[in-house]
Formats: C-alpha cells, structure tokens, sequence
C-alpha cells in the first residue's frame, strides 16, 4: 500500500491545480463569466488568490487516497478472479465494479474537494471562511443536512464513475497487451508511461459530461440559491442556458492532467510490480494502476 500511496499523493499534488481550475469552469455564472478559458483561470487564480489557491480543497482527495486504492483494487482483482477469464471484456466488468462501489467514499469527498475549490473565488485573503479544511466541511455540511447532504451528487457520480472506471481498466490493459508490455522489454517504462496516459484520457472522455453536471450539483447551493432540482433538471437547464458546449466545459484542464498523472501513477505502480514478481516476493499480484484521484483520474 505505501507504493500505492507515494504514486498517488504524487498524482494529487501534480494534478491538483488542474482540478480546480476544471471545476471553476464547470460552476462559473454564463452571464458574468469569471474566466475566458483554461490559461486565464490559472492565471487569474495565482494572481487573486495565490499559487495556494489551486491547491484548495487538497486535503479531501489526499485524507480518501488510501481508503480508495485499497478498495479500487481489492473490488477490482476479486471480480476479476470470480469472472474467470482475463479478457477484455471481464476486465471492463470488473473495472465498472470497482467504479461503483469507491462512490461510497468518493462522492462526498469530492463534496468536499469541490465546495473548499469554490471557497474565496477571487480574493487574496478571505473574508468569509465557511469551512477551515475538507473535514470541517464535511461535518457543517452533516450538521445542517445530514447524510443527505454529504451525499449530494451521489447518483451522479455512480453514473460517471462506474463505465469510466470500466473503460479505464479495459484500455490499460489493451494498450499493454497491444504494446506488448514484457518486464525484460527496454521499451516497457515509455510503453507503460503510454498506455497509463491514454487510459486516463479515454476514461474521462467516456462520461465527461457527466462530471459537469455532478460538479454543478454538488456546487449548488454555496451561496445560499439551490437552483437545481435533480440531474435531469441540470441537465435541461445547463443545456437551455449554454447549449451542449456547457458539456465539455473545463476539459482542457482535465485531459492535460489526465495525461501526465496517470501515465506517471501507472508506470510507477506497474513497474514495483513487476520488480516484486522478480524477486518472488508477490507471486499473485496483478500490475495495474493507482487510482489517485477518483476520476479526477
């Protein structure tokens, strides 16, 4: 698990300020847009709000890191085992297993990752703080709406995290496969660094617009307006106001995260496990990835 854990504290930190300007993006007001793109909300919020300010809300995403690696990969590799076959579409079973159950953990982790990313928009220093750190939140959260409330966005999150979770698995180990990722390959580290990038890239690309209608509703109500009944009401409401573009909003921000971060995490997991095996010191270990971030993949 500590392999586990460096590989995906590393991916958090690296991919952290990417996040947040991708959920700016994805809340902001269409008629008094704070932001004209990726680039200038980077910009904007170093500028505003310190280089600190992307990295709001870090503490969620790293206090869930363990807690998901081991279920990600124990709900992962035991479907895989009960399926009997390793093939691509069992892979793709087991990956979408492994997807639903994590929500439990994920979905109000990224409550809090979300609501502390939107705290403070724009200003140096807070006046009003709601909330001093990702637990804090979730317990006001608990306080004032219950388990409810700390579940908000929890169907959509099932939604996007159980085929995206699917596709992820499924393309890492095509890609390997494909590559033909062998321990004594000179080639296996750029192959694994490969096969890990394009998976991050695939999975989001799977259920993106989902994610933009899950970050909405689990941003609605900060400042005291709910305006969203459910998902489908979000849904219809975000596209009357915004057309179908509102669906790729933050994008940019999340495939040039999802790259770099999973390509690193995958190599550096895969590649421990492969150095295991040859000591015989995991003869039954899977390589396979570190999900460090839930879909923030």
């Amino acid at each position: 698990h500590g392999i586990c854990f460096i590989s995906g504290a590393a991916g958090v930190l690296v991919g952290h300020p990417f996040d947040t300007v991708k959920v700016r993006l994805q809340v902001q007001n269409v008629e008094k847009p704070l932001y004209r793109g990726t680039f200038h909300c980077f910009q904007s919020i170093i500028k505003q709000e310190s280089a600190f300010g992307l990295y709001k809300g870090i503490g969620s995403p790293m206090m869930g890191l363990t807690f998901i690696n081991a279920l990600v990969f124990g709900v992962q590799g035991n479907t895989l085992r009960a399926l009997g076959k390793d093939t691509p579409l069992n892979q793709f079973l087991a990956g979408s297993a492994a997807g639903a159950i994590q929500c439990v953990i994920c979905c109000p982790m990224e409550l809090a990752k979300t609501r502390m990313q939107l705290q403070g928009t724009g200003e140096y220093k807070l006046k009003t703080k709601n909330y001093k750190n990702s637990l804090d939140c979730l317990i006001k959260i608990y306080q004032k709406e219950g388990l409810r409330g700390i579940n908000r966005g929890m169907v959509s999150t099932f939604i996007r995290e159980t085929p995206s979770f699917g596709f992820y698995f499924l393309t890492y180990d095509c890609m390997t496969r494909y590559l033909g990722c062998e321990a004594e390959d000179s080639y296996v580290i750029p192959k694994l660094l490969f096969s890990g990038g394009m998976s991050g890239i695939v999975s989001w690309l799977s259920t993106y617009p989902m994610d933009v209608i899950k970050s909405r509703l689990q941003a609605d109500g900060v400042g005291g307006v709910t305006q969203y009944k459910g998902i489908l009401d979000c849904v219809r409401k975000s596209y009357h106001e915004e057309g179908w573009r509102v669906f790729t909003r933050g994008l940019t921000s999340t495939l040039l995260r999802a790259f770099p971060v999973n390509a690193a995490t995958f190599a550096t997991v895969t590649v421990f496990l492969m150095y295991m095996k040859s000591e015989d010191n995991l003869p039954e270990c899977e390589p396979g990835p570190v999900i460090h971030q839930p879909s923030s993949l």
